[in-house]
């Protein structure tokens, strides 16, 4: 796995500490909300930061759970994107924040905002680990970034390539011939 890798964008100590100071920043966003605070994870490649992230979160929370597809099998480039899952729990009156693992074309989550939307929630916010500021469309706002990245695949920390290299502890960019 870790051959596949041919250079590293963000390492997991330079991941952790982020993660740790995008508690901070929501923390403080949600600190009179008591313990309205539903967490939507966009799964599957959410799932590792989002283990990271509550741990940083010292409030009460509830997580539903919603699986959107865009870059099914070996898809290197965004396809409409296909609900796996629906919505798990109910998020009517609560404040939501949505968590992915990256703002690309801003497909799977302007589905899920849309989705989250009809629920009644209170409000809805977004955090994203990784966003490609070159690509995301203005129109799918997000609240909470983590890093900025050119506008390349890359792989770790929950991010796969046709589901694998998601235990990758790094953020990194495979070599070309893995994409075949």
């Amino acid at each position: 796995m870790f051959e596949d890798v041919e250079r590293i964008l963000f390492h997991r100590d330079q991941i952790q500490i982020r993660v740790a100071a995008l508690g901070r920043e929501i923390a403080a966003a949600y600190s009179d909300c008591g313990d309205a605070l539903t967490l939507v994870p966009v799964l599957s490649g959410s799932i590792i930061f989002l283990a990271d992230l509550i741990r940083c979160l010292p409030m009460k929370m509830k997580i539903a759970l919603v699986h959107v597809s865009t870059y099914p099998g070996k898809s290197t480039s965004p396809q409409a994107p296909k609900t796996v899952l629906e919505l798990t729990g109910d998020v009517s009156n609560r404040h939501v924040l949505i968590v992915d693992d990256i703002l690309d074309s801003g497909r799977t989550l302007r589905r899920v905002q849309e989705m989250l939307a009809e629920c009644g929630p209170a409000t809805i916010r977004t955090a994203v680990l990784l966003r490609k500021p070159g690509k995301a469309p203005p129109d799918v706002r997000v609240d909470f970034v983590g890093f900025d990245v050119e506008d390349q695949f890359v792989v770790g920390y929950g991010l796969d390539f046709d589901d694998h290299y998601r235990n990758y502890p790094h953020i990194g960019v495979l070599r070309p011939e893995c994409l075949a």
